[in-house]
C-alpha cells in the first residue's frame, strides 16, 4: 500500500502541474482529495491492516494527503489571480469601446440604381403583355447595326449615331465592329433566328460619341421591341404604348404621338410625354417645348423583315426604341440626366 500511496502522489502532482483552469482543477480536487477518491479509500482501509503497518501507512497517508490539500490551495489561488487579471483586462477593453449598453450601428444597405429600377419596371410592363426578353453583346458588327436595318454606308443617319468603332480590320482593310449605337441590332438577329409570331423586348447598353449634356449621355441605356405577326397595325403600336405610358406614368400623363423618319420603320413616329417637370409650359429640361421624346417607333421596314427571311406580304410588324434613362427624368421631374451616373448618394438615396 505504501507504494501505490507514493504512486498516487507522483500522478497527483504531475497532473496538478498541467492544470491552467479552475475548473479543470476542481476536478482534480475531485479525484484526488474527494470522498469517493482512491487516496480517501485507503485511509478508510486502514483498519484491516496489522497494527505496526497500520501506523506506517496511515502516517505516510495522511502526510500526502496533506501535501495535496497545500498544494491545491496554492494552485487555486494562483489561478483565481489569473481569472482575476484576466477580467480587469477585459473590462478594460470593453470600457474603451465606450457605452456597450447603446444599440448598435447599422451597417447601410444598398439598393438598386434608379436606371436598373426603371429597366426592371419595363421589362415586368411588357413581359406582362407577351413580350420576352432578348440580350445581345455591346459589340456589335457593322451589318447588324446598320445594313440590316435599312441603312447602308452613305446613309445620312450615320452621322447622327457617331460611332466608337472597334480599332480591327478585316482582310479586306473594313472596320466591321463597333459598339452598338441602338439596340434594334438585336432585332435585326430577331428576325434571322425566331419565326413569327414574334414578341420581344431588346434591353441593353448603347454608345454614340457625342456631346454630353442635360439630356445626352455618350452612354445610356435603351430598350428596343419588335412584334411580327398577321394583320399586325399602327394601331397596335399606339396600343401598347399607351398601356405602357399609363402603367408608368400614370393615368393623368399625356402621350403624344407626331410623324419622325427611321430608316428601319415606315412609316415613322416619335412618341413623346409630357414634360414632368413644366407640366407641358415649356422649361429648360424639355427644351421649351413641353414634351420629351422617350423612344422611336413605327411599322417595321419591309426590307428588315425582308432580310431576315420573313415575308413581309404575309406578316406586319411593329418596332419601337425607348431611351431607358429619360423615364426616371420625366417620372420624378429631374434636370440633368447626368446626376444617375455621377455616383452622387445624396442623389441615388432619394429614390
Amino acid at each position: 500500500m505504501i507504494q501505490r500511496l507514493e504512486e498516487l502522489k507522483q500522478n497527483a502532482l504531475r497532473e496538478l502541474d498541467a492544470i491552467k483552469e479552475l475548473p479543470a482543477l476542481e476536478q482534480w480536487r475531485i479525484r484526488y482529495l474527494g470522498r469517493k477518491s482512491e487516496l480517501t479509500g485507503m485511509l478508510r482501509g486502514l483498519a484491516d491492516l496489522p497494527m505496526e503497518e497500520r501506523k506506517t501507512t496511515g502516517a505516510l497517508a495522511n502526510r500526502i494527503k496533506g501535501e495535496l490539500e497545500s498544494v491545491f490551495e496554492h494552485k487555486n489561488s494562483v489561478l483565481k489571480a489569473d481569472s482575476h487579471q484576466q477580467v480587469i483586462r477585459t473590462d478594460d477593453a470593453l470600457a474603451a469601446l465606450g457605452d456597450i449598453t447603446l444599440p448598435g450601428r447599422p451597417y447601410p444597405a444598398g439598393r438598386l440604381h434608379p436606371i436598373t429600377e426603371t429597366l426592371h419596371e419595363i421589362c415586368d410592363i411588357f413581359g406582362s403583355m407577351g413580350f420576352q426578353i432578348v440580350e445581345s453583346n455591346d459589340v456589335e458588327l457593322d451589318y447588324y447595326n446598320f445594313g440590316a436595318l435599312n441603312i447602308p454606308p452613305e446613309h445620312p443617319s450615320r452621322d447622327d449615331m457617331s460611332t466608337f468603332w472597334i480599332d480591327y480590320e478585316n482582310d479586306r482593310g473594313e472596320r466591321p465592329m463597333l459598339l452598338r449605337t441602338h439596340t434594334t441590332c438585336v432585332s435585326a438577329r430577331v428576325v434571322e433566328t425566331m419565326k413569327p409570331p414574334i414578341r420581344v423586348i431588346e434591353p441593353g447598353h448603347v454608345f454614340r460619341y457625342e456631346a454630353t449634356n442635360a439630356t445626352h449621355l455618350s452612354m445610356f441605356n435603351q430598350i428596343d421591341g419588335l412584334a411580327v405577326d398577321k394583320g399586325i397595325t399602327m394601331a397596335d403600336l399606339k396600343g401598347v404604348f399607351y398601356e405602357f405610358a399609363r402603367r408608368l406614368y400614370g393615368e393623368d400623363r399625356r402621350v403624344r404621338f407626331r410623324c419622325d423618319y427611321f430608316p428601319f420603320v415606315e412609316p415613322g413616329v416619335e412618341v413623346a410625354v409630357e414634360c414632368a417637370l413644366c407640366h407641358g409650359s415649356g422649361c429648360r429640361l424639355c427644351g421649351s417645348s413641353g414634351w420629351i421624346e422617350i423612344a422611336g417607333a413605327g411599322m417595321t421596314h419591309p426590307k428588315v423583315l425582308e432580310r431576315g427571311g420573313i415575308d413581309p406580304n404575309e406578316y406586319t410588324s411593329f418596332a419601337f426604341g425607348i431611351g431607358v434613362d429619360r423615364i426616371p427624368m420625366l417620372r420624378y421631374g429631374i434636370d440633368d440626366i447626368r446626376l444617375f451616373s455621377g455616383s452622387d448618394l445624396r442623389f441615388l438615396k432619394q429614390f
